[in-house]
């Protein structure tokens, strides 16, 4: 069940809840939005 609040959590940025675009940069998009996730958690542990 923690994997599905992670999940909903990510899918607030549209990159990553919507059909992208864009495939040149996806990667580097959702390691950077992964990295923003965990310094979040970081701050609230």
């Amino acid at each position: 069940m923690g994997i599905e609040h992670i999940n909903r959590s990510l899918k607030i940025f549209r990159v990553l809840s919507e059909r992208y675009r864009n495939r040149r940069r996806y990667a580097l998009r959702c390691n950077l939005i992964a990295a923003l996730y965990n310094h979040e958690l970081s701050l609230t542990a």
